[in-house]
């Protein structure tokens, strides 16, 4: 067996900003190949310097390759391998990030077609901003704080938005104020979702009553298999699913995708943030996710400008 790794450079559209980072236009993934018995398959890492867990995005890599080689050695995509219904995934929102109102305008434009938006909050025009979408945008909405707000701050921001028809709010608080997302939790209307406080089974097991869901990466989880027990374990705890994503190409996407048929929401946008996606795979336009009957993950190297697929 043969295991190589090559920079996977990518370039977003605008300036992808989120209350923990700066803006970012240039994100430095990597690219992992597993080449056995004629087979490659593929896994992708998307750094988060805020998560800091680099043995864990390894692990997420590593872990795609292997779940690509085996779907490609059988001939299977990894969705049928595990048994699932392709039919059932719902559809992902996509993201926009933290933004002066000019230029959330120029975002939103792009959006106006799509069913579901996640809007970054924690800055001063967060309530304005909202405002501002509410009024041209008649979909679903989701907000996602990133842990920018004391427990008391969360509840203030929360109660002035909830008239504009919030569907959830994701980690109002800090990662480790599980108390905090339970105070938050009791005292407003819309769900509460925990993202960077979720990270392994036992996470799963501590948020259990504080919230009413969590969001669960395979560059937090460590991969397919991690992030299918911690799908159980939260249903199990009476807990929603949202399977997310950072800023990957359609690669580590469509790895996520095989298990959307067991989700209840999806955020696996980070194709549409992209400039260029160097590959096609189940994310499509206007959050749709279609899996196809391609082997291992359904992810191929996308045409050429100008050229199929």
């Amino acid at each position: 067996m043969r295991l190589r790794h090559e920079p996977l450079d990518l370039v977003t559209r605008h300036a992808f900003r989120i209350s923990s980072t700066g803006p970012r236009l240039r994100h430095e993934n990597l690219l992992v190949r597993i080449e056995h018995d004629g087979i490659e398959g593929l896994g992708e890492a998307a750094p988060a310097r805020y998560y800091g867990e680099s043995r864990v995005l390894a692990r997420a890599a590593l872990d795609m390759a292997l779940h690509d080689w085996i779907g490609k050695r059988l001939g299977l995509p990894v969705w049928r391998l595990l048994g699932l219904d392709a039919a059932t995934a719902p559809r992902s929102c996509v993201t926009l990030g933290l933004a002066e109102p000019a230029e959330m305008e120029e975002k939103l434009e792009a959006v106006l077609d799509f069913p579901l938006v996640k809007v970054k909050l924690g800055s001063p025009g967060d309530v304005e901003n909202l405002r501002l979408v509410r009024r041209r945008y008649s979909g679903r909405i989701q907000v996602d704080a990133n842990s920018a707000w004391s427990p008391a701050e969360a509840v203030r921001m929360l109660r002035r938005i909830e008239p504009l028809d919030i569907a959830l709010v994701e980690q109002p608080v800090a990662r480790a104020d599980l108390d905090g997302l339970r105070w938050v939790r009791e005292r407003v209307g819309i769900p509460v979702f925990a993202d960077e406080s979720v990270h392994d089974p036992a996470d799963v097991g501590h948020l259990a009553g504080r919230v009413d869901g969590v969001n669960l990466k395979l560059m937090k989880t460590g991969g397919l298999r991690a992030m299918l027990r911690m799908i159980h374990a939260a249903r199990a705890l009476g807990l929603q699913v949202m399977l997310g994503s950072m800023v990957e190409s359609s690669l580590a996407l469509s790895a996520a995708a095989q298990l959307a048929p067991l989700a209840d929401h999806l955020d696996l946008d980070g194709h549409w943030l992209l400039q260029d996606d160097p590959f096609d795979g189940a994310p499509r336009e206007r959050g749709e996710i279609t899996l196809t009957t391609r082997p291992g993950l359904g992810a191929v190297p996308a045409p050429p400008a100008g050229g199929t697929a």
